[in-house]
């Protein structure tokens, strides 16, 4: 990362560009930084209407500091290195950040947290062992999150060929979230429709939810019909990459099994 981590001054910066209406992009220019660590400083330090260099700064620290490694428990395994060699710091980093966005949709922390973690793995599924040691809690605040997780049909459990659950994230839920959008756009256009009639027809008032009922109808539409066709794309799988063919090689002239 050009210039290390941020200083206090570059997040003064920042906030001075959020308030002045600035994008990351141009904020990260000004800085010499990636247009993603400006995203990722605002995004989990407040967002941007709540961003504050001072307490941004003195989150940071206070995070770096639970971040000195100690000594593991007895008995406990070793963290697993990371495969594909991927970069420890930036996949650290990633995920926070894909929580982070995930906490801003509406999920909790510890839920986003869970949510997140199964869908990085390439396992594909994880038990609630290994999530409680991949996030560093307690078996209990893990159990919580699946409780929560699988009563909103977020994940689902399966066994494996030792019989203990896994936790699994389909790639469907991400179909049936936009579908519950869909739903709840239905929704508040039949109410505003259902308000035309209670301020009577043709006052401004009931033109106004008119207008508003016919706009949720046309996007709730456009998104059904979008989230039907793509949904076939969640169950995309990559083709395999073909071997590549030898060379064929030359033979040598002087070769007695070449001769007639």
């Amino acid at each position: 990362m050009p210039g290390g981590r941020l200083t206090q001054q570059d997040r003064q910066q920042i906030a001075l560009g959020l308030a002045d209406g600035l994008a990351y992009a141009e904020i990260a220019r000004g800085l010499d930084r990636p247009t993603s660590t400006v995203t990722r400083e605002v995004m989990r330090n407040g967002g941007p209407a709540g961003y504050r260099a001072d307490l941004a700064h003195r989150a940071t620290e206070q995070r770096t500091h639970r971040r000195k490694p100690a000594a593991p428990p007895r008995g406990a395994a070793e963290p697993a290195p990371q495969s594909h060699g991927r970069d420890p710091e930036a996949v650290r980093a990633y995920e926070e950040l894909f929580t982070t966005v995930m906490m801003q949709s509406g999920l909790p922390k510890m839920m986003s947290r869970v949510m997140v973690a199964l869908l990085l793995t390439d396992a594909g599924s994880l038990t609630a062992s290994e999530l409680a040691r991949h996030l560093q809690v307690s078996p209990a605040t893990v159990s919580k999150s699946i409780a929560f997780l699988e009563s909103q049909t977020l994940i689902r459990r399966e066994r494996d060929e030792r019989r203990r659950e896994r936790y699994v994230v389909d790639a469907d839920v991400w179909y049936q979230s936009m579908a519950a959008s869909v739903r709840s756009l239905v929704d508040q256009g039949e109410l505003a429709r259902q308000g035309v009639g209670v301020l009577g027809p043709g006052t401004p008032a009931a033109v106004r939810l008119e207008n508003v009922a016919r706009f949720l109808d046309f996007v709730a539409e456009s998104l059904a019909r979008a989230a039907e066709q793509a949904r076939e794309v969640l169950y995309t799988k990559p083709e395999p990459t073909p071997e590549p063919t030898p060379e064929p090689t030359p033979h040598d002239p002087a070769d007695p099994d070449d001769r007639a």
